[in-house]
């Protein structure tokens, strides 16, 4: 695979949990949610209608975060999206966590 390009996103703390917030780490928008220890890293534009995903609702137990735009639903560990009248997946982007950053990778996950 291609070299990890690691960028910083923003601080962990800076992060509350459960709460969506878009980034821009250079030229792209990233919607980052905290679950616990975790951070998801998703394109932060609903391959539908071009609404930032980050103003949604992020649901815990499903892993989902939803569009405000129509409701539709994207997994969080997938892109998918769970209903129409989005039919695209949303790009996915590893995280990690180094000491209070959190770094995302930019290069999507292969599915």
């Amino acid at each position: 695979g291609a070299a990890v390009s690691w960028a910083r996103a923003c601080r962990l703390d800076e992060l509350a949990d459960g709460v969506p917030r878009g980034v821009l780490i250079g030229e792209s928008r990233v919607a980052l949610v905290r679950d616990g220890d975790a951070v998801h890293a998703i394109a932060d534009e609903c391959t539908h209608a071009r609404v930032l995903l980050s103003l949604g609702d992020f649901d815990r137990e499903l892993h989902t975060l939803e569009c405000v735009g129509h409701g539709v639903r994207f997994d969080l560990t997938t892109g998918e999206p769970l209903e129409p009248p989005a039919s695209r997946p949303v790009p996915l982007y590893p995280t990690t966590i180094d000491g209070e950053h959190v770094l995302v990778d930019l290069q999507p996950k292969e599915s």
